[in-house]
């Protein structure tokens, strides 16, 4: 048994020994960094799990949010009971300001370059990053921002007078193509999308028919009046369509909408168009994906609230959801269709 236990011992010491001179071989390497290499592999080491455990906490101050538009619109109002339901699931409040020049690309531009910490978002409606770019200038990319998710669906369409002899938009096509020039749309604005989705079924179908402007009157009192043949806009139209005075012929949207299932899309009748406003919200581009899956997850939840679906309802908003994935596909898809339209139109 004693030379057993001598045995086990010389062989630990054996091991200590090997041990030990493998220590001593490391210390002798660390000696032979640089000294400031050591510092930076240190800090990396002891910085990354707070950055873990910063993310996991996350939020622990106030955020930043810029909401383009003007305080007190539609899209500003909705926005914010949204944020609001918001801040009761991060225990964190919301600091807006609003800013809606340049009809958005103005304080898009300064957002690309604010801080990717998850403490600045912006809510947008789409047209800065779909439309806008196409007929102006801007300063920004959209791969400047990182998509969390969309919020809603304003979409549009032409209306005409319920007792007008137009009872499709085909016949609309085809008085048209009998009478050039002579049926008169109104439009909010020159050049909107919904002036560009007359001119672009006009250019595929050969035919001519007239704008008018009306920026400051509401367009749907000269249909009724019976001063306009029809009018393409937003859904401003609406409660008009639903109480009987007016007839829907077509909408702009990708899908059929739930008020209105029996009318056709452009694309069901043969048009590559889409005119949709997605509000939506975006963080600067370098955000970290955790904070963004975060985001999208309570905004995500906050839409359910009874009280933000009740003000989507009375500013004739679709509820419509996408998260940060399928947002930033449609981006993208619907920043090339918008301007395969426009080349088309111009050509």
């Amino acid at each position: 048994m004693c030379t057993h236990g001598w045995r086990e011992y010389g062989m630990d010491m054996a091991i200590s020994k090997r041990r030990g001179g493998r220590i001593m071989r490391t210390i002798h390497g660390l000696r032979g960094l640089n000294v400031g290499m050591v510092v930076v592999f240190l800090l990396i080491f002891s910085v990354f799990p707070m950055f873990i455990i910063a993310q996991e906490q996350y939020p622990t101050r106030p955020i930043n949010v810029v909401s383009v538009g003007n305080a007190g619109g539609g899209g500003d109002l909705v926005t914010r009971v949204l944020l609001s339901k918001a801040e009761k699931l991060l225990n964190q409040p919301f600091v807006i300001t609003n800013n809606n020049l340049g009809g958005g690309s103005v304080p898009l531009a300064a957002f690309a370059k604010a801080r990717p910490d998850g403490y600045n978002l912006v809510t947008t409606p789409s047209a800065p990053l779909t439309w806008i770019p196409h007929s102006q200038a801007v300063s920004y990319k959209n791969d400047d921002f990182i998509p969390v998710m969309c919020h809603g669906l304003i979409t549009s369409g032409i209306v005409v007078k319920a007792d007008s002899p137009w009872k499709t938009f085909k016949d609309v096509v085809e008085y048209a193509r009998k009478n050039p020039g002579k049926f008169i749309y109104a439009i909010s604005g020159a050049g909107n999308p919904m002036d560009i989705a007359m001119q672009y079924v006009a250019k595929i179908e050969g035919v001519q028919w007239s704008a008018m402007p009306v920026p400051t009157t509401d367009p749907n009192m000269l249909v009724l009046g019976g001063h306009v043949n029809a009018l393409s806009a937003s859904m401003s139209w609406k409660q008009h369509v639903l109480s009987g005075t007016m007839r829907l012929l077509a909408v702009h949207s990708t899908k059929r909408l739930s008020d209105f299932p029996d009318v056709q899309t452009f694309r069901e009748l043969g048009y590559d168009f889409v005119n949709e406003t997605l509000p939506m919200v975006l963080v600067p581009k370098g955000t970290p994906e955790a904070i963004v899956t975060k985001l999208d997850d309570v905004l995500k939840r906050a839409m359910e609230e009874k009280e933000y679906r009740d003000i989507l309802k009375k500013f004739d908003w679709e509820f419509k959801y996408l998260g940060h994935e399928d947002l930033k596909k449609y981006i993208d898809q619907t920043y090339l269709q918008v301007g395969n339209v426009i080349k088309q139109i111009r050509n």
